[in-house]
This record gives C-alpha cells, structure tokens and sequence, in this order.
C-alpha cells in the first residue's frame, strides 16, 4: 500500500521514510512524523480531506495529498 487514503480507519501504521524531500516534509518531520513512529488513523472528513491522525500523544490533521510523500508499512489494519 503506497497510498495513505487507502489505509482505512483504525488502522495503524509504522512511517518508513518520504519519497521526496521538500520543505513540507521537513516540516512533518518537525512534527514528529519521523521513520519508526506509529500513526493510528482516527477518522477522515467526509470527502476524505483531511484525516485525523494520533501520534506521539497528540493528533494531527492533514491532506491526502501532502501525506503522499510518506512511505510507510502498515501494522495493524
């Protein structure tokens, strides 16, 4: 699974890494989305933008489109 839209809600899954890096990835390492940590995706809006993540003890919104840049694996679906 390369899409995080695609992973459904519930599910946890474990960043690996980005696929390019820009000033926004830059920034969603700054808020603790570094390889190694766990995300639970909590629920997504209506249409699907954005979708609220936990992590590190706090939740965060963000685009679909801004978190294609994160690879990840997923470990509870």
């Amino acid at each position: 699974m390369t899409d995080l839209s695609a992973v459904p809600v519930g599910a946890t899954i474990r960043v690996t890494g980005y696929t390019t890096e820009s000033p926004y990835t830059a920034q969603l390492k700054r808020l603790g989305l570094v390889p190694g940590t766990e995300v639970k995706i909590l629920r997504r809006a209506p249409l699907g933008d954005p979708m609220h993540l936990r992590l590190r003890g706090y939740s965060l919104a963000i685009r679909p489109a801004e978190a294609s840049a994160l690879t990840f694996e997923v470990i509870c679906a």
